[in-house]
């Protein structure tokens, strides 16, 4: 049953006046930790709860004996009572006034297939925050031990860590990075670094030393989570509590998420632990996996298989003869300049005999036919200049994808190294636990 749920009050007595004081007290609670005084006659409705259970409440906040209106309160409703007078200590600030009793009575018991109740994530809340000091916070603690967490759960390292589909260029390859889109060589890279950052927000959590923020008697600040204060605003009949319900694991999900309340965190991941390390050892693994032995790249558009000991040849030669199709363009012969020459020798050789102005003709003709034969000359030397230019960075730049191949095999061995160290450092933060104080 969701005790947070406000009960049917038809069929008593005026209840008016004890809800607007309860609404005042409430107002208070949250303001400055104190109870406004009540009315005569408060405790004059008969078979509610509320009633017997304000008077308590006053009571206790006051340091006297509340013994008996707490007794008729519990006969009345003993769940509604004890999660009311749970969270309306806590938010006053003497949440440690409170029996152990109740807190097992207001929470209830959890389970993985129904959904948390708002009473049960309120209490939640206050006890992380500290609101009744250590005892709360190892009860809550106790209760989230009992939900079992598949070991292979990728949920929570997607939650803690999300994937970051950006390729990871290690140092080595910053000249080559169509090298470090290789997928053998770019899966060890993104491993490690997501486990690199893994540790740092299980180091993050569990190194959070932020106060304890549960009313503004002790830190001057006001309750700093809703869901106390809206779940007692629901018990007091002042409205109903709005928002859907979630599932344990959702919660838990969301507590582990970047950004997310340090004290709620530290509990959720301790719940995760076993799953987070299984998580943890297959990104390690995937980290101290070795570079591939031969790889497959484009080279200037053409693919070249590199291997430890250099480019391998016959990949090279292919490369080369793609390079030199690609870069000499496909010019018409030079026939016409040999045509023009012989025109013009004849013409040479005529005009002598016939006029001058024919001889002229004629060295103007093979003079022309020899300037395109000297332009074609040129293209051709400057196509022969290009496509050696093209050869040699072909090879040079093979020749230092190898190099890189190799430096990144040597910082690959400081990544398995880094990545040990990492998921050691991980495991003795999950060992470590949350403070329960």
């Amino acid at each position: 049953m969701d005790l947070s749920k406000n009960p049917d009050v038809a069929g008593l007595a005026d209840t008016t006046e004890l809800h607007r004081y309860a609404e005042a007290l409430l107002v208070h609670l949250t303001a400055d930790g104190s109870a406004p005084v009540a009315p005569p006659g408060l405790d004059d409705v008969p078979d509610y709860w509320l009633a017997p259970a304000v008077q308590a409440l006053v009571l206790t906040m006051a340091g006297e004996d509340a013994m008996e209106p707490l007794s008729r309160a519990a006969r009345l409703d003993e769940g509604r009572t004890a999660l009311f007078l749970c969270l309306a200590l806590a938010v006053a600030g003497h949440g440690d006034r409170i029996h152990a009793s109740w807190l097992g009575t207001a929470f209830g018991d959890l389970s993985d297939d129904r959904p948390v109740t708002s009473g049960q994530r309120a209490v939640w809340l206050a006890a992380a925050r500290g609101a009744y000091g250590p005892v709360g916070k190892i009860f809550v603690l106790r209760k989230l031990d009992a939900v079992a967490v598949p070991a292979e759960d990728a949920l929570w390292l997607e939650a803690l860590v999300p994937d970051d589909p950006a390729i990871v260029v290690p140092p080595s390859l910053k000249d080559f990075p169509q090298l470090a889109e290789i997928p053998e060589i770019a899966a060890p890279a993104q491993a490690a670094d997501r486990l690199t950052r893994l540790r740092e927000r299980c180091a993050e959590i569990t190194s959070s030393r932020q106060p304890v923020t549960v009313s503004k008697i002790v830190t001057g600040s006001v309750w700093p989570d809703a869901e106390p204060i809206a779940v007692l605003r629901t018990l007091i009949g002042q409205g109903g509590h709005e928002g859907p319900l979630s599932s344990l694991r959702g919660h838990l999900l969301q507590d582990v998420q970047p950004g997310a309340e340090p004290h709620l965190a530290a509990l959720a991941l301790h719940v995760a632990a076993p799953a987070v390390k299984a998580a943890a050892e297959s990104l390690l693994h995937a980290a101290q996996e070795p570079p591939p032995e031969a790889v497959t790249v484009p080279v200037l558009g053409h693919p070249v298989i590199l291997r430890p000991e250099g480019p391998d040849r016959n990949s090279m030669h292919a490369a080369e003869h793609g390079v030199v199709t690609e870069s000499v363009r496909n010019r018409r012969g030079n026939w016409l300049g040999y045509v023009l020459i012989g025109i013009g020798v004849v013409l040479l050789g005529t005009g002598f005999a016939v006029h001058l102005v024919a001889a002229l003709a004629g060295i103007a003709v093979a003079g022309w036919g020899g300037f395109l034969l000297w332009k074609r000359r040129v293209q051709e030397q400057a196509d022969l200049d290009f496509v050696q230019a093209r050869l040699a960075e072909l090879n040079e730049t093979a020749e230092g994808a190898v190099w890189a191949l190799h430096e990144h095999a040597r910082e690959s061995l400081k990544r398995a190294d880094a990545a040990t160290e990492d998921f050691g450092e991980l495991t003795r933060l999950l060992r470590r636990g949350p403070r329960a104080a």
